[in-house]
C-alpha cells in the first residue's frame, strides 16, 4: 500500500462486471480531475493466445493442471513487481493483451498478442487494475498487500458460466463444448486461486439473476440488468465506509439484508459502485495531497 501512490484493485473474472466497475472508475477520475494508469490483469498472462494452447496442450500430456486462473500461467512476480514500483515511485512497466482483432489493428499487431512492454503514463495519480488476480495471496506473490481498496466483482457462479458460454461462442467462435471443457478444466483453480481473493477484498458486488439459470449450459440468454439484482456486501476488514442507512437513501431500491450487506436493483450496480467508491477515493487523493504536501510545500502532487 501507498500514500502517495495509490493504488485500486477490482478482482473478478471477465464477463463479471469489472468493465461496468472500470467506467465507474473513470468517471470518478474525471468528477475529481485525476489521471489514471489503467493496468489489465490479461497482460501479465505468460503466453500470447498460441503459446497458452501449447502450454494447455502440454499439460495435457503430462496429465498436468493448467490454467488462466492459476498461478502457472501468470507472471504475478512481474505484476507484484509493477504494483511495488508504483507505489513507491508512482512508475511502472506494463502492457496489452489484444483480445481482438479490432484492438491488433489499432497497433498492427494479430489478436492474442502481446503489445511490447513499456512505461506507464507519466504523472499518473492513481493506478487502477482490472483483473483475476487483485486479492492474489501466493508463495510466488502477494498482491493484495499493495491494493489501497480492493473490489470484488462477481456473479453467481451459475450465471458466471452462461456468460462464458455466450461471449466465447459468439465473439471467439468456441463451440459449447470446447466451453464446457474449459470451466471443468479450469475448476481447481477457481476453487484454489480464484474464490478465496473475495474474502480479502474491501466490498463485493455479487450479481444475482430473477431467472432460472439451474442448468447454465442450456441457458441461451444472459439475464439482464432488469432481470437482475446486485449484492453489495462490505467485509469484515473494509476500509470502506458502511453506513448502509446513507447508501439505502441514495440508491433508488435499495435495501439492506444483513448489517454489512445492502441489495439493489440491477441497473442500479454503477450508482451503487460511485456512492460507496468515490468517498473512499477521495479520502485517498487526500492522504496523498497531504503526503506531498509534507515534502515538498511549495509544489502540487504532480510535480513532486
Amino acid at each position: 500500500m501507498s500514500v502517495r501512490h495509490p493504488i485500486i484493485g477490482v478482482t473478478g473474472s471477465s464477463g463479471a462486471g469489472t468493465s461496468t466497475a472500470l467506467r465507474a472508475f473513470e468517471r470518478m477520475c474525471r468528477r475529481l480531475s485525476l489521471k489514471a494508469a489503467i493496468v489489465e490483469g490479461d497482460a501479465f498472462h505468460a503466453y500470447d493466445r498460441d503459446g497458452n494452447r501449447k502450454a494447455i496442450a502440454r499439460a495435457r500430456i503430462r496429465g498436468e493442471h493448467f490454467s488462466l486462473l492459476g498461478p502457472t500461467a501468470n507472471l504475478l512476480s512481474r505484476l507484484e513487481t509493477l504494483l511495488r514500483d508504483f507505489g513507491e515511485r508512482g512508475t511502472g512497466i506494463s502492457r496489452r493483451y489484444l483480445h481482438t482483432e479490432i484492438e491488433g489493428a489499432e497497433v498492427g499487431q494479430a489478436a492474442g498478442t502481446f503489445t511490447p512492454w513499456e512505461p506507464l503514463p507519466a504523472h499518473s495519480d492513481v493506478l487502477f487494475y482490472e483483473g483475476l488476480h487483485g486479492g492474489y495471496v501466493g508463495e510466488d506473490a502477494n498482491i493484495v498487500q499493495h491494493m489501497d481498496l480492493l473490489v470484488g466483482v462477481v456473479p453467481i457462479i451459475n450465471l458466471e458460466w452462461i456468460q462464458k458460454l455466450r461471449r466465447d461462442t459468439d465473439e471467439r467462435g468456441s463451440a459449447p463444448e470446447e466451453v464446457t471443457s474449459t470451466i471443468l478444466r479450469r475448476m481447481p483453480d477457481y476453487v484454489n486461486h480464484i474464490a478465496p481473493q473475495f474474502s480479502r477484498t474491501d466490498v463485493n458486488f455479487q450479481r444475482v439473476p430473477l431467472v432460472d439459470t439451474s442448468n447454465p449450459f442450456v441457458v441461451r440468454e444472459i439475464p439482464g440488468n432488469e432481470e437482475s439484482l446486485v449484492v453489495i456486501h462490505f467485509n469484515d476488514h473494509s476500509r470502506l465506509s458502511s453506513d448502509l442507512d446513507q447508501y439505502e437513501q441514495q440508491i433508488f431500491g435499495a435495501f439492506k439484508s444483513n448489517a454489512n450487506t445492502l441489495v439493489v436493483p440491477g441497473d442500479q450496480m454503477e450508482t451503487a459502485m460511485e456512492a460507496i467508491l468515490l468517498p473512499a477515493l477521495e479520502k485517498l487523493i487526500q492522504r496523498r495531497d497531504a503526503a506531498f504536501a509534507s515534502l515538498h510545500p511549495s509544489q502540487p502532487p504532480e510535480a513532486a
